[in-house]
């Protein structure tokens, strides 16, 4: 996946961020869209992991097509 196809994805998956946490004001979510939000926001950790691999290969003069998405595990975790 190229750079400019992940920061597309980036894009849709913050206007859903955006969508269900509004639709969260005062409310909450219900079950399934909270689990989606879970989703949506270790996708978007996902893909920015992604994106910052291809970015630091590139400026090593690596191929950045060697980039992998990573488990949510092991991204998560680098919060920790």
């Amino acid at each position: 996946m190229a750079d400019g196809e992940i920061l597309g994805r980036i894009d849709d998956l913050i206007a859903e961020e955006h969508e269900l946490r509004s639709r969260s004001v005062g409310v909450g979510l219900n079950g399934d869209d909270q689990s989606r939000l879970t989703r949506v926001e270790q996708e978007l950790d996902q893909c920015w992991d992604l994106l910052r691999q291809r970015r630091a290969k590139t400026e090593f003069h690596e191929n950045p097509e060697e980039a992998q998405v990573r488990s949510v595990g092991e991204v998560e975790g680098y919060r920790q």
